[in-house]
């Protein structure tokens, strides 16, 4: 699913926000994982731009498992992730298994809860959860956008785009809600932590490509809005240097449930 008007998971579009994504996670789960990382499975993993950021903040060595189903990107990720070992495996991650997960010590994910349905999610957690390692879901959108300045009609285009997410069932920014939901019920522990993407001026190439394909989805979801008029409005503001977008986000990070005392 497309927010920026070029395909959801074209290179050029993840190289573009690799370094908003990088800004926006958090780093308070790291201290949590410990030793977690010497096997480590990407799960989404594009073109490998959480294993460049995660990678060196975790203890060496490592090895990574990288799963896609673009085999483009899986080939780009294999070059580009910095580890001992990095090994590639074609998978739509929304048919995991626990079998897939055999060995690995630390299951990570950017920006694809949101991408999944109810049952998605929940045969996840299961795949997540039998392999009994911590998990970490980096940028899952949460539903809430805020404009400085603010324009009459960023409600209703919010609401829209928030909408078009769920079409075909997908959960959008009901899925860190979701997921948690699943994994607490499976007996793991799980702790949220904001991740919001801050853009500003400085940012204004992003800026463009996210506002034209979320107000694009919006007006593709409810095409009674003035599309055309709130978009240029908006890059005109960018252009000058005088809009700041902020797109919230959570990061879920799963965890055993510590035993009880006696």
């Amino acid at each position: 699913m497309s927010t920026t008007g070029v395909p959801a998971f074209a290179p050029e579009w993840l190289a573009l926000r690799e370094g908003a994504d990088a800004r926006a996670r958090s780093t308070a789960p790291l201290a949590l994982l410990a030793d977690h990382g010497r096997v480590v499975a990407d799960l989404g993993c594009g073109t490998g731009s959480l294993g460049r950021w995660l990678g060196p903040r975790l203890p060496r060595p490592q090895r990574w498992l990288l799963f896609d189903r673009d085999p483009a990107l899986l080939e780009e990720a294999g070059r580009r992730v910095p580890a001992a070992s990095v090994r590639t495996r074609r998978r739509d991650v929304a048919a995991l298994c626990a079998r897939d997960l055999e060995g690995v010590t630390l299951v990570v994910a950017s920006a694809l809860l949101d991408l999944l349905t109810g049952a998605e999610v929940a045969g996840l957690a299961e795949a997540v959860s039998a392999s009994g390692c911590p998990a970490l879901f980096s940028l899952s959108v949460v539903g809430r956008v805020e404009f400085s300045p603010g324009d009459p009609s960023d409600a209703a285009f919010a609401e829209a785009f928030d909408a078009h997410q769920r079409r075909e069932g997908r959960l959008g920014p009901e899925a860190a809600g979701a997921a948690a939901a699943a994994f607490e019920g499976l007996g793991r522990q799980v702790r949220m932590f904001p991740s919001p993407w801050r853009l500003g001026p400085g940012d204004a190439a992003l800026t463009r490509a996210w506002l034209r394909g979320w107000t694009g989805a919006a007006v593709e979801q409810d095409p009674s809005l003035p599309g055309a008029a709130y978009l240029e409005r908006r890059l005109e503001a960018c252009a000058r240097g005088e809009l700041g977008v902020t797109v919230h986000h959570t990061d879920l990070l799963v965890l055993p449930r510590p035993p009880a005392r006696g």
